[in-house]
């Protein structure tokens, strides 16, 4: 991935948040443990799904909407999603989500080209709210390794599973 890339792909993830909410968006060059080239199209295609997938789940746990996840999930992340906020909204809860900053690398794209494997260093700001009334904010710095797989029109996540540090 180039500098010019790199550049690129940080300011599309950060312009895709919502206005004075914007995360930073940094994309370390791809390390593939795999035997297939990343093209830059579509470097940039995942990052920028990736990205825009932090912000569904912010939407959907912020108005526990499970059809939101619809978009960018699939398989049984979107399950386990969908099953929390089934779960929060039966508690009269809702979680708020602002992502702060990401930092990205891509670190396997299968040889199919049906999967493509991520690393992200994420911060993110977490609130829990009963009916409106906040209850508890925490800051959460989390290290995720996500998978993501090619839709129709998108590149969709499969996997973003938290890793213990």
């Amino acid at each position: 991935m180039t500098r010019s890339m790199i550049a690129a792909v940080m300011i599309l993830g950060a312009g895709s948040m919502l206005a004075g909410a914007q995360a930073t968006v940094q994309v370390r060059p791809s390390h593939l443990n795999g035997p297939r080239e990343l093209a830059e199209q579509t470097a940039r295609a995942v990052v920028q799904d990736y990205v825009e997938s932090w912000q569904t789940l912010r939407d959907a746990l912020g108005q526990n909407r499970v059809e939101v996840l619809d978009r960018d999930f699939v398989g049984a992340v979107r399950d386990k999603i969908a099953e929390t906020i089934q779960q929060q909204a039966k508690s009269g809860l809702r979680t708020s989500y602002q992502d702060r900053s990401h930092d990205i690398q891509i670190v396997f794209y299968s040889p199919e080209g049906l999967s493509i494997e991520l690393t992200d260093e994420v911060q993110y700001d977490q609130q829990v709210f009963e009916h409106d009334k906040l209850l508890t904010t925490q800051h959460v710095t989390a290290h995720y390794i996500a998978v993501l797989t090619p839709s129709e029109t998108r590149w969709r996540v499969r996997v973003l599973q938290a890793v213990t540090q």
